[in-house]
């Protein structure tokens, strides 16, 4: 189940960016790709993982990314969120 789900997720964020950004596809894919991390790797360990001291700024700007775009400014929050991105896996 969590492959799947991150699997749509993915293609729905594609689909968003190659929509010129349409809000919906992306805010559908971010919720898909994040409940399907959740099945992969449980939920106490995805918890773990975004809110380790370290990595707190990543996670804020990732989480504020996604919730920019559940408030329609598709850009600016995908622009957050890229940058939480490459701030928690780098």
């Amino acid at each position: 189940i969590g492959v799947g789900l991150v699997g749509f997720g993915l293609f729905f964020l594609l689909f968003g960016v190659l929509l010129y950004f349409d809000s919906v596809l992306l805010a559908f894919g971010n919720l898909l790709f994040l409940s399907g991390l959740v099945f992969i790797i449980g939920f106490r360990r995805t918890f773990t993982f975004f809110f380790q001291r370290p990595k707190l700024k990543g996670t804020s700007f990732f989480f504020g990314g996604l919730v920019v775009v559940l408030m329609r400014w598709p850009i600016l929050g995908m622009l957050l969120e890229a940058y939480g991105f490459i701030s928690l896996f780098r």
